[in-house]
């Protein structure tokens, strides 16, 4: 193909996929039915997993908790069934251990079977200055933010590829799109995942495995306890997000197949504003925010949980 039939057919597929944008933003697309998938979500303890495994399983999905937390998973579990769902499995993992990622993954392949739908949910965050910012506690944020996504996907994703049906879903963080004061660690495995998902739902339309879809979140803070003490400066604006809205979203947004969300709306300009701004004005807008100092407040969950 010429440079130029090349060229008039890229320009008329984006004109295309511009005007099916739009259609869908006022006639949302048909939700595809989870009914008898198996979910696995990560970080299914407390928080966002929590209220997906419930929601999920509430559609009639198979759903597998992980979490290092085993009272958290006895409650999840508790939650699942008060709902009716009788189909729940749950193992403690330590997602910031390759080798137990693979061990348990073994564990669901024999007992539950293939993963159809896999929710890499599980987080932590340090909230301190860079400097003081305890090695240790560096290494293990990029373990269970980035790298264990890595390897629930080895885990899981050969099954998928045979199948050519499946959806991963990256729980990332508006963190992942812009970096903040005391939040170094949390930002670079918030960017990280969210470079990776990109690149594996590109590698997967390269081998033309159109039935694995992907859907990457990032939301702002969420009323769970994690960014516990942080405030939004202009909350009408940039609110602090309700679980239960971010999970129905979340949930929305995989069953349409939508390949990016993002919360709240705003968010989407703030991005668009990111890319064509000078490094001053975007600056300018942060501090305006209060995005530049948004952790000076931060607190976290208490110790014990």
């Amino acid at each position: 193909m010429n440079f130029f039939l090349e060229t008039l057919k890229v320009i008329v597929l984006l004109v295309y996929y511009l005007l099916e944008s739009l259609v869908f933003l006022v006639v949302p697309g048909r939700k595809k039915n989870v009914s008898g998938e198996i979910v696995l979500i990560t970080g299914a303890g407390s928080g966002i997993g929590r209220l997906l495994a419930v929601k999920f399983a509430s559609l009639g999905a198979t759903v597998v908790l992980w979490d290092i937390n085993q009272e958290g998973l006895k409650c999840t579990v508790g939650l699942v069934k008060e709902k009716g769902a009788g189909r729940v499995h749950s193992y403690v993992c330590d997602c910031s251990k390759r080798q137990d990622i693979y061990r348990v993954a073994d564990q669901v392949k024999k007992e539950v079977g293939d993963v159809s739908i896999l929710i890499n949910n599980a987080g932590i965050v340090v909230g301190k200055r860079f400097l003081d910012s305890p090695d240790l506690l560096v290494e293990k944020t990029m373990e269970v933010n980035t790298m264990a996504h890595f390897w629930t996907y080895k885990a899981f994703l050969p099954a998928m590829i045979a199948a050519n049906h499946g959806h991963l879903v990256s729980i990332s963080s508006c963190a992942g799109l812009c970096g903040t004061s005391q939040a170094s660690e949390y930002c670079a495995s918030k960017f990280a995942a969210l470079g990776f998902a990109e690149s594996i739902d590109a590698e997967m339309r390269c081998l033309r495995k159109t039935g694995i879809k992907t859907t990457i979140v990032c939301p702002f803070v969420i009323n769970t306890g994690m960014f516990d003490g942080v405030k939004s400066k202009w909350p009408r604006v940039l609110p602090t997000l309700d679980p239960e809205y971010v999970a129905e979203r979340i949930i929305t947004a995989v069953r349409q197949n939508q390949e990016i969300l993002l919360m709240p709306r705003i968010t989407y300009v703030c991005t668009i504003l990111k890319s064509i701004l000078p490094v001053k004005a975007t600056l300018l807008l942060l501090d305006y925010f209060g995005l530049a100092d948004l952790m000076n407040t931060f607190k976290g969950r208490p110790k014990k949980e």
